[in-house]
C-alpha cells in the first residue's frame, strides 16, 4: 500500500482523542503512522471533560494506564437536578461497557493519548500546522499535505514542507482545515451546540457523582425561557471541578437567530442556580469562562472519499443528546484503524477502496440511528413549551430518568439487556441511519 517515496502508511491531522486513537490502532496494527499537531502539548481544549462508560471501554481497549494516582477520578454516575427536586443515577449495569465513568482535564488527557499512540510506534510532530492537502491531478485522490512548521508562538517558523502518504484522516476539530479546503462543508441540515466552561476550586472536588442540572433559564429562573441545553459540574479530583454549561439547536441557522451570550448565561446561571454545596463563587474560578462550538449528528461528510477519512469533530461525531464526543472520537479511530489496516492488505486498487469505505458504512450501523433519534429529540426540546413539560411532567417519573440516564450516557446494551435497552437499540435500527 505504501509507494516507494511515500512518507508514511497513513498520516494522521490532529492529536485529540480521535486522531491520537487512529495513530495508536493503526501503530498497533504494524502501519507506519505520522500523527501531525498544530499545538505543543500540554494544550487546552474547551470541554466538559467527563468521560462516560463507553469512553473508558475506549481507553481499555487502548491499554490506557488510568491509575486513579495519575491524575484520573472515577465516578458512579449522574446526579441529576430538575423541578427542585435530585437523582442520584448510577451508571447501569452493562456487560458492553464498565460500570464507572472518569474524568480528565483535556489538558493532560489529550497529552497522555498522544504520547500513548507514540509509545506505540507513530511518529509524532509537534508545532507542525497542516496548510492543505496534497491531490493528485490525474484521479482526485488526496495524497499527502502540506505543513507549516510553527514556533512557540504560533508563528511560521521555516519552510512549508509536504509529506505523502496513501491515507490521510482528518481529525483536526471542529473547523477542519483539511476537510473544508477539499470541498466537505458542514452539513446544514443537523444539530450545532454550543459549551462555556470555566473551572473553579470547590471543596467537593472529589464527589464520586457529576452532576447535569436540566433546567437551563435564559435568565431568572421561572420568569425566563427554558433553554434546549443544560449545566453541568464534574469534578476532577486535583482540588477543582469543570463547571459548565450548554445549549444546542436544529441547525446553525436557528442557533445563530437564539442570540444567546453564553458567557453571560453562565454567569446567569451560576448566580441564580448555583449548584448547592460546590462554593462557585466567581473568587472561586481558577480562568476565564472559554467556548466552543459541537459539531453533532455526522454534520461533515462524507466520512471516506478519495483517500480521505473524517473522524471525530471534524466528522461533526457529537452526541446530540448530551455534547460528548470523547467516546465516539475514540471509537472512530479505531475502526479507522482497522480498515486502513485490512485496505493495506489488498492487491488491487478497487479492493483497497472497497476496505477503506467499510469504515464510513460502520460508523452509520453503529451511531446513525442513535444520532437520527437525537436530531429528533433537539428538534422537540428547543421549543420552550416543550422543555416546559419534558421537565415538569416526564423527568420525576422514575422509568423516564432511567430513559435519560442511558440516552444522556449512550450506555444501553447493543443486544439483550433490560426492557429500556432494547427499546433504544431497537429505536436506532428502525430509523434512518444517515
Amino acid at each position: 500500500m505504501k509507494r516507494r517515496n511515500d512518507d508514511a502508511d497513513v498520516i494522521v491531522v490532529g492529536a485529540g482523542p480521535a486522531g491520537s486513537s487512529t495513530a495508536h490502532w493503526c501503530a498497533s496494527a504494524g502501519l507506519d503512522v505520522l500523527l501531525l499537531e498544530k499545538a505543543e502539548f500540554p494544550r487546552d481544549k474547551i470541554c466538559g471533560d467527563g468521560l462516560t462508560p463507553r469512553a473508558v471501554s475506549e481507553l481499555v481497549r487502548m491499554g490506557v494506564d488510568t491509575d486513579e494516582r495519575d491524575g484520573w477520578i472515577r465516578n458512579r454516575g449522574l446526579r441529576v437536578h430538575a423541578t427542585g427536586r435530585s437523582w442520584e443515577l448510577d451508571w447501569p449495569d452493562l456487560t458492553a461497557y464498565p460500570g464507572y465513568g472518569m474524568a480528565r482535564s483535556r489538558m493532560t488527557l489529550d497529552q497522555t493519548l498522544a504520547q500513548h499512540a507514540q509509545a506505540s510506534g507513530a511518529k509524532l510532530l509537534t508545532s507542525t500546522k497542516v496548510t492543505g492537502a496534497v491531490t493528485d491531478e490525474r484521479t482526485g485522490r488526496i495524497t499527502g499535505v502540506t505543513t507549516q512548521p510553527l514556533d512557540g508562538r504560533g508563528r511560521a517558523d521555516g519552510p512549508e514542507r509536504t509529506f505523502s502518504a496513501p491515507v490521510v484522516v482528518a481529525s483536526d476539530g471542529v473547523s477542519s482545515r483539511l476537510a473544508t479546503g477539499v470541498g466537505r462543508m458542514r452539513r446544514d441540515d443537523r444539530p450545532m451546540g454550543t459549551a462555556v466552561r470555566a473551572y473553579y476550586t470547590t471543596p467537593r472536588h472529589a464527589d464520586p457523582f457529576m452532576e447535569s442540572h436540566l433546567e437551563l433559564w435564559s435568565g431568572e429562573p421561572g420568569r425566563s425561557d427554558l433553554l434546549p441545553g443544560y449545566g453541568w459540574v464534574f469534578p476532577l479530583g486535583d482540588g477543582t471541578a469543570n463547571v459548565g454549561l450548554g445549549s444546542v439547536h436544529s441547525t446553525p441557522a436557528r442557533q445563530s437567530r437564539a442570540g444567546i451570550d453564553y458567557r453571560r448565561l453562565q454567569d446567569t446561571w451560576l448566580t441564580h442556580s448555583a449548584p448547592e454545596g460546590w462554593e462557585l463563587s466567581p473568587e472561586a474560578a481558577t480562568g476565564k469562562v472559554r467556548g466552543a462550538a459541537l459539531p453533532m449528528g455526522f454534520n461533515r461528510g462524507p466520512l471516506y472519499a478519495d483517500g480521505l477519512l473524517l473522524a471525530g469533530d471534524a466528522a461533526g461525531m457529537v452526541s446530540p443528546f448530551n455534547g460528548e464526543g470523547i467516546a465516539y472520537g475514540l471509537q472512530a479511530g479505531r475502526v479507522a484503524a482497522e480498515a486502513i489496516a485490512a485496505a493495506r492488505h489488498k492487491s488491487t486498487d478497487a479492493a483497497r477502496e472497497a476496505a477503506l469505505a467499510t469504515y464510513a458504512d460502520r460508523m452509520r450501523a453503529d451511531l446513525g440511528g442513535y444520532y437520527t433519534l437525537g436530531r429528533w429529540f433537539v428538534r422537540l426540546i428547543e421549543h420552550p413549551q416543550v422543555m416546559r413539560a419534558c421537565v415538569k411532567y416526564g423527568l420525576p417519573r422514575k422509568v423516564v430518568m432511567q430513559f435519560v440516564l442511558k440516552l444522556l450516557s449512550d450506555c444501553y446494551e447493543p443486544s439483550g439487556g433490560d426492557w429500556i435497552d432494547r427499546t433504544i437499540a431497537g429505536m436506532t435500527k428502525v430509523v434512518p441511519s444517515s
